[in-house]
């Protein structure tokens, strides 16, 4: 009963330290060596000496953004034109390509879903390995998903040109 209510005394402060407003706070052990902390004096209690928290306005805040610096280098309309127009040549190149890639990720799946996977019992007979047919075909599957992403990707740059 005693330990519980030393608990609850403990929580209870703690719970008090959580608010901004500023109280004292006490300090006691009892003959058992536990600590207790609490806003309310007691007998054998000492006040602790706790700094009030800074106010809000002391706080460190974000850095405000500054202008660009005058001697910042800077780039022409024309030769930037002519970087982006190099940009979306390879993005054309990269999107091509990658169409390419994802048309023969395609042809591969329904390659691998024509022919199952199988293997020679002891007694001569054919048997499916569908465990090894199914990893083949999710590997398949993965393959034709990351393409037809990059294709997804690569057209969201390219309609950011438009």
């Amino acid at each position: 009963m005693k330990k519980s209510l030393i608990h609850l005394l403990a929580w209870l402060s703690c719970l008090s330290l959580t608010h901004t407003a500023y109280a004292a706070i006490y300090k006691s052990v009892d003959e058992n060596g536990h600590v207790t902390y609490s806003n309310v004096p007691s007998k054998g209690a000492s006040k602790l000496e706790i700094d009030p928290p800074p106010p809000a306005s002391t706080q460190p805040s974000r850095p405000k953004p500054q202008a660009t610096p005058s001697d910042f280098p800077r780039v022409d309309s024309q030769t930037q034109k002519k970087r982006d127009d190099q940009r979306k040549k390879i993005l054309l190149d990269e999107l091509e390509a990658e169409k390419s890639a994802l048309e023969d990720a395609k042809k591969a799946y329904a390659e691998g879903e024509s022919k199952p996977e199988v293997y020679r019992g002891a007694n001569g007979k054919t048997y499916r390995n569908v465990v090894k047919f199914e990893e083949k075909m999710q590997r398949l599957q993965a393959d034709v998903d990351a393409h037809e992403r990059n294709v997804q990707l690569l057209q969201k740059e390219l309609d950011a040109f438009k």
